[in-house]
């Protein structure tokens, strides 16, 4: 395997992209991805804070410990993955993890994998999807991706900018991806507006360092009440005006709409305290 360390944009020139490797490491050795070519992005890719702008390739520590970061980011970045994890990831490489889905993980050849089943539909899937899960029943496993939806980042990537939720789609039978990014397009910057207040609550089987079972940010935003979920769908949901009553839970997730009802009324009421 050719691992490439271009030293501005213009030297990118196709393979795999990685920048903490904390995601992409594991799946190439779980044979879940595949590559010839790898290119570190470390020399390319932004990093730091800048008043509302964070480089995509800002670390998850260096989040937890600024200051400038709203308060639902922060607290989002304090209960993901390990000190040491968090030293080495990424933020962009954090909005991109896959799912943590036993099925796909052990290359079932699952819907996301092209095949025509959800394994968890009719299997074991305590910790799956409670919204949107007909085609394939996975949950998002980013707590970041969550907070940032509920702040209403935008990205920027070498191609475009969007709003975070444009990142992300369901998958369905014409289109197995669960995020818009096109070969070779990399996330540089995320954008934050003013935030007046904002928070993320975390349910997990552990009491640290473990994936969102239910992950629920709130934020406050030009006096719009924003709230997104962690581990309740395929990608990073936000909560709409009907809220948890269009949840669809299989057999064994109805737990999941009881614990975000009591995560989703603590962090609502969380916005109102001075």
């Amino acid at each position: 395997m050719e691992l490439l360390q271009p030293s501005s944009l213009a030297e990118l020139d196709g393979g795999l992209a990685i920048h903490g490797g904390t995601e992409v490491v594991p799946l190439l050795r779980d044979g879940l991805l595949q590559a010839e070519r790898l290119v570190d992005i470390r020399g390319v890719v932004p990093r730091g804070i800048e008043g509302n702008t964070i480089g995509a390739g800002t670390t998850l520590a260096e989040l937890e410990t600024s200051e400038a970061i709203p308060d639902a980011l922060r607290e989002a970045c304090t209960l993901a993955a390990s000190p040491q994890l968090r030293n080495m990831s990424s933020v962009g490489g954090n909005l991109l993890q896959s799912t943590r889905c036993w099925y796909w993980r052990l290359d079932y050849p699952c819907r996301l994998h092209g095949g025509d089943r959800c394994h968890a539909r009719e299997g074991e899937h305590r910790e799956h999807a409670i919204f949107a899960n007909d085609f394939c029943a996975s949950a998002h496993p980013s707590d970041i991706a969550a907070a940032l939806l509920a702040l209403g980042a935008r990205i920027r990537t070498t191609t475009r900018e969007l709003p975070l939720e444009e990142l992300y789609r369901l998958p369905d039978e014409g289109d197995r991806a669960v995020v818009t990014l096109e070969p070779g397009e990399l996330m540089l910057e995320l954008e934050l507006p003013e935030v007046e207040a904002s928070t993320y609550l975390k349910a997990m089987d552990r009491k640290r360092w473990s994936f969102p079972q239910v992950g629920v940010a709130a934020a406050r935003v030009s006096g719009e009440v924003r709230i997104a979920l962690a581990g309740v769908a395929p990608i990073p949901w936000l909560l709409g005006s009907d809220g948890l009553d269009a949840a669809t839970p299989l057999p064994r997730t109805a737990w999941k709409v009881t614990v975000a009802k009591a995560l989703v009324a603590r962090a609502t009421a969380a916005l109102e305290r001075p």
